[in-house]
């Protein structure tokens, strides 16, 4: 049982995993509601989660079917309500990758970042069964951790044998028979199990260093783009057009730059090109601009100009 900092290295493509979201609690501490249906930053617990395993070769979700931004396979353990240990079980049935990561649908701060660490940690360390997060007061999440398939069917097959059955059983008994990697996070971890930790949680994301980011996310769920483009190249576009060119101009230009690099069918290279086209644009107004203004001063003199030569 080892602590361990993660240092993936850089742009280092995750290993293949399959992904079991774990999302048919009972939810007893917010009244019994429908826990994966609240909504932080305007979109579904499970919606956030299932973004950030949205690369996962196949994505298996233990719970009763409803709609989700994005496609999933559903299981259900037998009966259901029967715990964790069951439900797992059940969404491991489906998957046929070596590596699984198993996540609950309540966790409103985890993003893919998190998952890469999370493989990436069990990656080199071929003694450890899992790699799982612990959360601010040190405890285990093993419903934040990436597991080694083999290792998990393993156990759950010796506790159905002891047991008969795995109805009822704690995670714990699960766990505590695997070798485990540590990976703190007390951000990603985060769950919401109460009401307080849901107003917790929609209060985090918008405070200023998280609403952009969480408002970009949200947005590309909704409009069901995985696109990822450079931010500070859009900010500083919309920026440019607003001073060198009129305030209206700001949105305008960006929608237009994104249309035309839909048009392209282009990826993030044909938003970059499309973006430093219109950023070009804008300071070719703004240079007019400046030269309008210096021809109309008073004391104007030829050459001076800054469009001058």
């Amino acid at each position: 049982m080892t602590a361990y900092e993660p240092t993936p290295p850089p742009g280092a493509a995750p290993a293949a995993y399959d992904a079991v979201v774990l999302a048919g609690g009972a939810a007893r501490r917010l009244g019994g509601v429908d826990k994966p249906g609240l909504r932080v930053g305007g979109r579904a617990l499970l919606d956030r989660v299932l973004g950030a395993c949205a690369d996962a070769r196949a994505t298996v979700v233990v719970a009763d079917p409803r709609p989700t931004a994005r496609p999933v396979r559903w299981a259900r353990e037998d009966p259901p309500g029967g715990g964790p240990l069951a439900a797992l079980d059940a969404g491991l049935r489906h998957t046929t990758a070596d590596t699984v990561v198993v996540l609950s649908a309540d966790l409103p701060f985890l993003h893919e970042a998190t998952v890469h660490t999370l493989l990436a940690t069990l990656g080199p360390a071929p003694d450890a069964a899992g790699a799982l997060l612990t959360d601010a007061d040190g405890r285990d999440q093993p419903l934040v951790a990436a597991y080694r398939a083999a290792a998990l069917r393993s156990e759950l097959a010796a506790l159905t044998e002891e047991h008969g059955a795995l109805t009822g059983l704690p995670l714990r008994r699960l766990t505590g028979a695997l070798d485990l990697t540590r990976v703190p996070d007390p951000v990603a971890s985060f769950d919401c199990d109460t009401w307080d930790d849901l107003a917790t949680a929609r209060a985090r994301i918008r405070e200023h260093g998280h609403v952009l980011d969480e408002w970009i996310s949200a947005a590309k769920d909704e409009l069901g783009i995985d696109l990822d483009v450079d931010i500070k190249v859009l900010l500083d576009l919309a920026r440019d057009a607003a001073h060198g060119v009129a305030r209206p101009a700001a949105p305008l230009t960006t929608f237009l730059v994104g249309y035309a690099a839909g048009r392209a069918q282009g990826g993030p290279e044909a938003v970059a090109e499309a973006s430093r086209k219109a950023a070009a644009l804008a300071q070719r107004w703004a240079d007019e601009a400046a030269a309008a203004q210096a021809d109309a001063a008073p004391d104007a003199t030829p050459g001076t100009r800054p469009d001058a030569g």
